[in-house]
């Protein structure tokens, strides 16, 4: 039997409590780690959230750990889920379960005490494994280990059957292979993630939007986009992407996810807004994403030119249009310009209302339109560090 050796997190004071308070009410064998922090130990990652499954109902797990003295937070129990916090870390506990009926979006679950049962309703081969607390590992599928150790990611039984139980395993095919994948994607579940593209329109755009940014966020997305791409996967969600030549040169140049979003966007910030508003983005995501669109910038750009696109637009959005611009058009990259970001200090506005009252301007729309047009001046003359005041006092004193 495959075991993991040498984690900390499996005897720490905290996974013995959680264990301890579970296997209290439902014996030796009622709980098992499951699914990520498994994989990712046997592979060599982090490990850095925890997923248990049992064999209690959740009412049962819940009463375990209140009488062990460990709080337990109730986060799911219609899919028979609660949550463990043990030693300042959360423990996600959920009741072995088996599908009773799914929609591509959701399913109705009845709980179970079969591991293989509930190991026959996950996405993938290497997620469903399973390891006791002294890290002996149980393979349901009987491939988990092979496939995490090789780099495959396959789904368990009938790709078409776990596809259709949730079309967000689509996605999910291609982010666990831009993470864990090695050589080419399964052919079969990607024929299969092909054939069900379609039923991606069926998924709420959060999760749409939250899949996607974390397989943007893998060290080399690369191998996995271009085979969404292929798949005719990638044009479900972006239907004006053309080639990857872009993209691929933004992800040799850094990890920022969303700016290698930003190279599968096209060239033009209103459509891109409404793609992320779409998307049920983040608004500051969206404004990077909506100024990165911007396009390159005039390799004429003076430094002058530049601070006052700093200042205006952020250090994070003119780097972020600078960088995703040199990926369209090589070449249109400054590094004189980023440098520059990097270096350069952005003022604050050195007046205020105070001062505008301090020369007897009373507070209204009046000191809105001095303000703006003092900044525009300062801007302008490039931020002076002095003769504040007297542009103030020419401003605020009637012709």
């Amino acid at each position: 039997m495959t075991r993991l050796e040498n984690q900390s997190w499996l005897t720490s004071p905290a996974t013995v409590a959680v264990f301890d308070a579970l296997e209290a009410a439902g014996g030796s064998d009622c709980a098992r780690f499951v699914g990520g922090s498994v994989r990712n130990a046997l592979v060599g990652r982090p490990v850095d959230d925890f997923d248990i499954a049992t064999r209690l109902k959740p009412e049962a797990s819940m009463a375990a750990l209140k009488t062990a003295g460990i709080k337990v937070v109730p986060t799911g129990l219609a899919h028979g889920t609660v949550t463990a916090v043990s030693g300042k870390k959360p423990y996600e506990i959920t009741t072995l379960r088996r599908d009773v009926e799914t929609d591509g979006r959701r399913a109705v679950v009845a709980f179970t005490d079969d591991w293989a049962e509930d190991a026959a309703r996950r996405d993938f081969r290497l997620n469903a494994l399973y390891a006791d607390r002294t890290g002996a590992i149980f393979d349901p599928t009987g491939q988990g280990v092979a496939d995490a150790l090789a780099g495959r990611v396959v789904f368990v039984g009938d790709p078409t059957t776990r596809i259709e139980e949730d079309y967000l395993r689509i996605l999910r095919f291609f982010r666990f292979f831009a993470w864990y994948g090695r050589s080419e994607p399964d052919a079969e579940g990607l024929a299969a993630c092909a054939a069900h593209a379609d039923g991606l329109a069926r998924l709420s755009a959060e999760r749409v939007s939250k899949e996607l940014l974390k397989l943007l966020a893998a060290p080399d997305p690369r191998p996995a986009v271009h085979a969404m791409r292929n798949a005719g996967v990638l044009n479900r969600l972006f239907p004006a992407v053309g080639d990857l030549a872009a993209f691929d040169r933004i992800c040799e140049a850094g990890d920022d996810p969303v700016l290698r979003l930003s190279a599968l966007l096209p060239d033009d910030p209103p459509a891109v807004a409404v793609i992320a508003r779409g998307l049920r983005l983040p608004r500051a995501m969206e404004t990077r994403l909506a100024a990165a669109a911007e396009g390159p910038l005039d390799p004429e750009t003076d430094e002058r030119e530049l601070r006052a696109l700093i200042y205006r637009l952020g250090k994070e959005a003119v780097g972020d249009r600078i960088r995703r611009g040199g990926a369209i058009r090589p070449g249109a990259e400054t590094p004189s310009a980023l440098a520059l970001i990097d270096s350069w200090a952005i003022p604050r506005m050195p007046v205020g209302g105070h001062d505008l009252a301090k020369l007897g301007v009373e507070p209204g729309p009046e000191h809105g339109r001095i303000l703006k047009a003092f900044e525009a001046g300062w801007i302008a003359d490039d931020f002076p560090a002095d003769g504040h005041q007297q542009r103030l006092t020419r401003l605020a004193t009637p012709s």
